[in-house]
């Protein structure tokens, strides 16, 4: 699998984190008037719904209703994962999706409700989108950081940071090794320490410094080759790059105020912060965006 077997280890994040996370935006909805919020996710922008239920999508679409005591989720996945779905995540309310406008509708027309919260509404997909306004709830954007702030939770940090040590543990003692060795066999080696360590995706850019870090093309790693590694941990994104024979990467720590504003990811290492910029183009006049783990 791609993506590796998605767990839930509550020895790291324990229930009460998702708790907490949860009533800070029921507070966001009482100081609007809304009842509740959804969420979208999808492979590619997973982030938001992972951190407030630790639900991460294969390959699929769904939306994440916070409301009352428990989130609901409405599911593009078939039925026969719905009890993995609630093993890894602290969603038992898991529906079908159908189109997505209908289940969410149906439900917002039980319990009366006229307005919903949408976060960052302007961003759902287009056929999404459509659908949601098509109906007899008005959808009411809420902007990210009224609820979502990664800098600012302390179990966030903490997963980023153990990431970012297995990964720079795993480049220092491979790296001694890869000199003469084929960037597939270096890689490959990478890989399985990465997997056996639990990262769930992992992107790897290897250079020997004539060119940009790039995918592995079959060349001999020579004396001045270097390596880039964006790893999946949980869910949590970290990026390292290592220079064979070069200095180690600096301690993980908090970004400046000014990458923190701009989208950086909280974190340093080697030099480089992954950043959560969000990748927007045009389309028949429609404002289309794609991407929200990694750049």
């Amino acid at each position: 699998m791609i993506r590796g077997l998605i767990t839930w280890d509550s020895s790291e994040i324990p229930p009460a984190v998702f708790n907490g996370r949860l009533d800070g935006v029921r507070r966001a909805l009482k100081e609007r008037d809304l009842p509740a919020l959804v969420i979208y996710s999808d492979m590619w922008r997973s982030n938001q719904a992972r951190f407030f239920s630790n639900f991460m999508p294969y390959f699929n679409r769904a939306l994440l209703l916070i409301y009352r005591d428990t989130p609901t989720l409405l599911c593009g996945l078939s039925p026969r994962v719905y009890g993995w779905i609630r093993s890894v995540t602290t969603i038992q309310d898991v529906r079908p999706a159908g189109n997505f406008a209908e289940p969410l509708f149906d439900i917002a027309g039980g319990l009366n409700w006229t307005r919903i919260g949408a976060l960052d509404l302007d961003r759902f997909p287009y056929d999404i989108h459509e659908a949601l306004h098509g109906g007899q709830v008005a959808f009411v954007n809420v902007e990210s950081h009224a609820v979502f702030s990664l800098v600012e939770d302390e179990n966030e940090l903490t997963i980023r940071r153990k990431a970012a040590a297995v990964a720079a543990q795993i480049l220092e003692e491979e790296i001694v090794q890869g000199v003469g060795v084929t960037d597939y066999l270096f890689i490959g080696n990478l890989e399985r320490r990465f997997r056996r360590s639990g990262a769930e995706d992992l992107i790897v850019l290897i250079t020997n410094g004539r060119t940009v870090p790039a995918p592995p093309a079959g060349v001999l790693l020579e004396e001045n080759f270097s390596v880039s590694v964006a790893m999946e941990y949980r869910g949590h994104w970290v990026r390292l790059s290592r220079y064979h024979g070069g200095a180690k990467p600096k301690a993980p720590g908090r970004a400046s105020y000014s990458e923190r504003m701009d989208g950086s990811y909280p974190y340093e290492s080697g030099g480089g912060i992954l950043q959560a910029h969000h990748v927007e183009f045009s389309h028949n006049g429609k404002r289309l965006f794609y991407g929200d783990t990694i750049l």
